[in-house]
This record gives structure tokens, sequence and C-alpha cells, in this order.
């Protein structure tokens, strides 16, 4: 089992901090979203929210750490050309000794393409472009010249060096629609299921009502299927949970009136909020209950912990100290 934090919203210099906290209570990782924009449901967003960039953000924290492995979730694809990306993620190999995650996805935030004139094509070409730029990258960092030649991206000869640290640097996919998780199957060692976010280009809430306990072990159950059908072991790819929603907290009444509160927000029962996997709230018992089972009946390998409604070194410690002993 794995535990780590997506961190952002924040100064620099408080990201580094708290990823050290983390190393040094051993969690395992720490990964960044790649936003311009941090949009909740239904398009609502502040357009004050700390958005410095994922990839240098990355790289100060490698720096900074010594053991903890540093990722994204997730890259956007569309933002950079794949040769890009995959220098970047090198360079973040290289600075950390080998302790880079390779995030990626198809890029969902409609709002960010819309406002930077950044093309935001329909997702099933989306998706083609996340196959092949995965293709490109991983045959980038293991083979001296890459020839490539795709619908959407083309190489002749194309060099890399120096090669990553991590002989096959982990990659992890995020999203959670048939198309993506075939590429999963194909490509990721670590699936991060979510809503439904990349056709409409945005969170919507009758996605997050409907990615409810069912829905999350339809995915997993096709990404197994399509993993054996294409000859790969369905157990090589771990499955990954992000709670965006979480704050560990001293009593079930103050759960149960943060998550009232959270939940007439977006206009949702607390009910539909308590079943979606990007919702954990609650005292460190009832944290780890729920964790326990979501590892049971999910299969899930590796659980992170969102800054979205803050973070802070207690909480860190209490996740460490009085839920993960319980699981």
């Amino acid at each position: 089992m794995e535990f780590g934090f997506q961190l952002f919203g924040m100064e620099p210099a408080k990201v580094c901090d708290l990823a050290q906290a983390a190393e040094g209570l051993n969690f395992d990782l720490v990964v960044f979203p790649d936003h311009i924009v941090f949009e909740s449901p239904e398009r609502q967003y502040d357009p004050h929210t700390l958005g410095y960039d994922s990839m240098a953000i990355a790289a100060l924290v490698a720096a900074a750490t010594k053991k903890i492995r540093v990722g994204h979730l997730v890259l956007c694809n569309p933002f950079r050309h794949p040769v890009i990306t995959a220098q970047s993620l090198v360079t973040i190999d290289h600075v950390s000794g080998g302790r880079m995650l390779a995030g990626l996805g198809t890029g969902w935030t409609q709002t960010e393409f819309d406002m930077t004139g950044i093309p935001f094509p329909p997702v099933r070409e989306r998706l083609e472009a996340l196959d092949e730029s995965l293709a490109c990258i991983r045959s980038l960092w293991s083979n001296e010249r890459t020839t490539f030649e795709g619908k959407h991206y083309q190489f002749r000869d194309a060099i890399l060096w120096p090669k990553p640290i991590q002989k096959s640097p982990p990659i992890l996919l995020g999203g959670s629609g048939k198309g993506l998780l075939r590429i999963a199957a194909k490509h990721a060692d670590y699936l991060n299921i979510i809503p439904a976010a990349g056709k409409i280009g945005k969170f919507s809430l009758d996605a997050l009502r409907q990615m409810n306990d069912e829905a999350f072990r339809e995915r997993v159950n096709f990404l197994r299927a399509e993993a054996k059908r294409i000859g790969r072991d369905p157990n090589a790819i771990k499955i990954s949970n992000v709670m965006l929603l979480f704050m560990v907290v001293d009593t079930a009444a103050a759960a149960r009136q943060m998550i009232e509160g959270i939940a007439a927000t977006f206009n949702l029962s607390p009910e539909s909020l308590l079943a979606s996997p990007v919702a954990l709230i609650g005292t460190p018992e009832q944290c780890a209950a729920e964790l326990r089972r979501r590892a049971k009946n999910w299969s899930v390998k590796q659980f992170i912990f969102s800054s979205f409604l803050g973070m802070d070194e207690k909480q860190i410690h209490r996740v460490r100290k009085e839920v993960i002993p319980q699981i």
C-alpha cells in the first residue's frame, strides 16, 4: 500500500516544507496537478488560487527531498509536446536521483483552453494524442533515436540525452472513460480513477454523483479485462485513489457538519458526497475504516490525499500517526 499527497494552491516554500514533513514520516509520494485554473464542479473557481508551474515545483521538491517519490497527478498532455515532457521528466528524475513518477492525462479543464487559445479538440482526438505521446516518451527514454509517424506527432531520428536514471520510470494515468482505460491497460503502472470530466471539459455534479462504489468497481473490472485482452498482467496496474475533499477531524459530529456544509455548496446530498471516491472526511477511525473498505472492494493500492481543503503539517502527522496504523 502506498500513501502520498497532492499539493497545490500554496507558496513553493510551503510545498517544500510539507513534502519534507511527508518524507520524514515515510510517505511514499508527493504529486502536483497541472492547471492554470483550479476548478470545482460546474466550473467554479477562484481566479487568485496560486498556480505555479508544475514542472518547476516538482523539480524544486525533488531537490529538497531525498527518498520520497515526486511526480504529477497529472500533467496535461496538450500543454506540451511529448519531447518537452520527456525532457522535463528526465530532468526531474536526475534531480531526484531516480524518484520521478510520470503522471499524464488528456486534459479536461476547457476553461484553461478557451482563455488561452490552446487547441482543445474532442476527447477522442485528445486520447489519440495521449496514446501517441506515451509511445513517443517511452521510446525517447529507452532508445538511442526515435522515429515515429503518427496522426498527432512525427519524429525523425529524434534524440534525448540523458536517459532517465530509472530503467522504466513508472507511469500514472488519470481518468475514467473507456478510452482512457484502454490506454492505461496498455501503458500505465498506476491508474487514478476520477469522475468523468474529459468529454465535457469540466467536473460536473452529475459525474460526481455517478462515480459511486459500483461505478468505481466497474472501471477497475474494465481495466483488468482490457489488460488481459492485450496480453498484459491485469495486476501489473495499481489502482490509485485521490481524495480531493479530504480532512481528518476530531469528532463524528464535526465530520458530519463539514460534510453537510460542502454538500450544500455543491448542491449534493451528504450521502452522495460520502459515497464519492474523491471525498474522505471523518475521524481517524472513520477514515481508516473507509480506506480499508476501498482497498478491499476497489483493489486500491495507492491513496493520495489532496490539499483542496487545505493542508498543513498537522494533517500530515494525523494521517501517518492516527489513520494509517489502523488500515
